[in-house]
């Protein structure tokens, strides 16, 4: 199986969903075989992707829940090595149909096994909490990608997330590891994004991704039009970031 990379925080409005959107794109554009998975009800990753949930009616809630195989699910994207499989609100609903079961944690992990290798790639937007679903993500993951804003809350409740990594770790999934920590919305303008970034890079060394994503209104702007930053503005600040990420990743 190709490798499994959630891409996790807890806290809001840190990049997540831009990041694995945009990421995804990247290494799809350096023709590496990707499968973005929206794991959050919002369904966030699903519609900045273009995908109409009204008339989707396959989704992973339906894989999860054993109604359909997960590749029934797949979308097809204008990217040809990037393929999504969308969410819709349904997906709440997993939490509490699985709830008191005993082997909950394991429902996505047995879900990806019949995709074997097809996918270099599978990248999965988590939700920003860390219930079941993401308690699913990471037992079925190898890495964690963790994005953080370069201001000052969004370091509250890292970790939190951590000690859930931890703790995954320990009881479901020994191999689960830090994939890097991108650091987000950076404006070398100002001396806090500096200091978080200092900080940051104190901390966890080396896992800290050279390549830093800045503020960009193109970013912004990108998923109200459907669209990976790739396609909506190739020649963006945005998008030379995620493909100067997605080369680092490689290299790494």
């Amino acid at each position: 199986m190709g490798e499994i990379i959630a891409v996790a925080n807890q806290k809001g409005g840190v990049g997540k969903t831009t990041t694995a959107i945009n990421l995804s794109s990247a290494l799809a554009i350096a023709e590496k075989k990707i499968l973005l998975i929206d794991l959050d009800p919002q369904a966030n990753a699903t519609t900045g992707m273009g995908i109409d949930k009204k008339s989707n009616k396959k989704d992973i809630y339906s894989a999860l829940a054993g109604e359909i195989n997960i590749r029934e699910a797949i979308v097809h994207t204008e990217l040809k090595y990037l393929d999504v499989v969308p969410s819709m609100r349904n997906l709440a609903r997993f939490e509490m149909e699985t709830v008191s079961e005993d082997d909950n944690h394991l429902y996505l992990k047995n879900v990806l096994l019949e995709l074997g290798d097809e996918y270099a790639y599978i990248m999965m937007d988590l939700p920003p909490s860390l219930g079941l679903l993401t308690i699913n993500a990471l037992t079925a993951a190898h890495n964690v990608l963790i994005p953080i804003q370069a201001e000052y809350y969004a370091l509250e409740g890292l970790s939190d997330l951590m000690n859930t990594i931890n703790r995954i770790k320990e009881n479901f999934n020994p191999i689960l590891d830090i994939k890097g920590v991108l650091i987000t919305m950076h404006d070398e303008r100002t001396n806090l994004s500096k200091q978080i970034e200092d900080e940051l890079r104190n901390y966890f060394k080396s896992k800290v991704y050279d390549t830093v994503i800045p503020r960009n209104i193109r970013l912004s702007e990108a998923p109200s039009f459907g669209k990976p930053i790739q396609i909506y503005d190739i020649k963006s600040a945005g998008a030379r970031a995620y493909m100067s990420l997605a080369m680092e990743m490689m290299k790494k």
